[in-house]
């Protein structure tokens, strides 16, 4: 099948050969398998579970979106505190009912879209908004990339930032010279280069991977199975209202995928779906023992890099991610990758996303002469990447989202010039 577009190499439903198949799906597998299981890790959930359940989720959001979007599902981060906290009282019963609640609220907010309409969009999210959004989801990641790639603990380490600027180099360096496949699968070569240079600067701990055996059955924790049947609503009501922090950030991200594949996902298949999807992702994780779950900068990053927006690659690393979450080597040994890596990789990543908000306001021609769209950018940006988070009580409103609704609402309060413009 022929690309729509001279800048797509597999279009969404281009289906690539099996062995290219294969690599394009693992290079994804890896660019979130850090966070994914992060998440599980800090909280004290099972690892292994995450995984599978990202992988289940994310073949269920394509499912329910008809396979038009190329959107991977898997840990979000921003329900990371209130679970902790509910880990240290209730456990995870009260967090499966908490993470089914945030999917109940998506699904809810999924149906009042599709009764009212996402016509609104076009009007709340012009270029001078949608731009500068999409450049601090890539930028507000810019510190946690510098922290990987620095910091050992809690003391600033050379050789981390060796193996991080030597990583990101190398995979510049793959991007631009390789050809072909070779060329498609740049980011994964720089992770297994940069493993290979962390290894000889002895970053590597091998002794989980010596250790874990090769099959290693994740325990699933089933709702009202596992558990006696009881209603945590302290914990229902403290990870529900976080679900409409992460559908602004959901939303962010189908912009980012709107621009890079030259479409309109908010139309079709429309806004309904992709929340109804994220929603289902979360209900799925919080019934076999995850975290909630939303979409991922890392995949759009890897997607900006390479071209291609196939479903059938987020699939097979959806299909591989459940795989893994059997195999205990093979997690333990994408596990061992060093944080200095994934920060290497992450410069470039996370990167590609902001310039991908540069590009939308290049595209449209958004004039900063203008006070107005000078006055709505600057505030996003800075509030945004500078994450001026807003704390009501237990729920933590991160900077990207404060930035998303003041951005949004100057756009519709703002007149089209300003007095001394007249």
């Amino acid at each position: 099948m022929t690309p729509k577009n001279k800048d797509i190499l597999l279009d969404l439903h281009d289906r690539p050969t099996p062995g290219h198949w294969f690599g394009l799906s693992l290079q994804h597998l890896f660019a979130m398998f850090g966070s994914t299981v992060l998440v599980p890790i800090l909280v004290g959930l099972n690892p292994g579970i995450a995984l599978f359940s990202s992988g289940v989720g994310t073949l269920m959001y394509l499912l329910i979106t008809r396979g038009k979007i190329p959107a991977y599902m898997s840990s979000s981060f921003s329900f990371i505190v209130p679970m902790m906290a509910l880990m240290k009282t209730v456990g995870y019963p009260g967090i499966a009912q908490g993470t089914i609640a945030v999917g109940v609220v998506y699904l809810t907010v999924s149906l009042l879209v599709g009764w009212l309409g996402s016509d609104w969009i076009d009007k709340a999210l012009p270029p001078i908004v949608v731009g500068p959004i999409v450049m601090v989801i890539g930028l507000s990641l810019a510190g946690t990339a510098a922290k990987d790639a620095t910091m050992n603990g809690s003391h600033y380490d050379l050789r981390y930032f060796v193996v991080a600027i030597l990583t990101a180099l190398i995979t510049v360096a793959f991007n631009m010279y390789l050809k072909g496949f070779w060329s498609q699968i740049a980011i994964l070569l720089g992770i297994v280069v940069g493993y290979l240079i962390a290894v000889a600067f002895g970053l590597v701990n091998f002794t989980p991977v010596l250790t874990t055996p090769w099959f290693k059955l994740p325990h699933f924790e089933i709702p009202f199975l596992s558990y006696q049947p009881k209603f945590y609503w302290g914990a229902i009501l403290s990870l529900a209202p976080i679900a409409f922090v992460t559908m602004t950030e959901h939303m962010g991200h189908i912009m980012v995928l709107d621009g890079l594949t030259h479409r309109n996902f908010f139309k079709d298949p429309g806004l309904n779906h992709t929340l109804a999807g994220d929603g289902t992702a979360s209900i799925i994780a919080g019934l076999i023992g995850g975290p909630a779950i939303t979409s991922y900068g890392e995949n759009i990053g890897v997607m900006a890099i390479t071209k291609i927006y196939s479903v059938w690659v987020i699939g097979g690393a959806a299909v591989l991610a459940m795989i893994f979450g059997f195999i205990g080597k093979l997690s333990a040994l994408i596990q061992s990758i060093p944080a200095p890596v994934i920060g290497g990789i992450s410069f470039l990543l996370f990167g590609v996303i902001a310039s991908s908000g540069l590009r939308i306001l290049i595209d449209n021609q958004v004039d900063f002469n203008r006070k107005r769209n000078l006055m709505i950018a600057s505030l996003i940006l800075v509030i945004g990447i500078g994450n001026a988070f807003l704390q009501l009580g237990p729920y933590q409103f991160s900077g990207l989202a404060i930035a998303t609704v003041l951005g949004i609402s100057l756009n519709l309060i703002l007149p089209q010039q300003a007095a001394s413009e007249k």
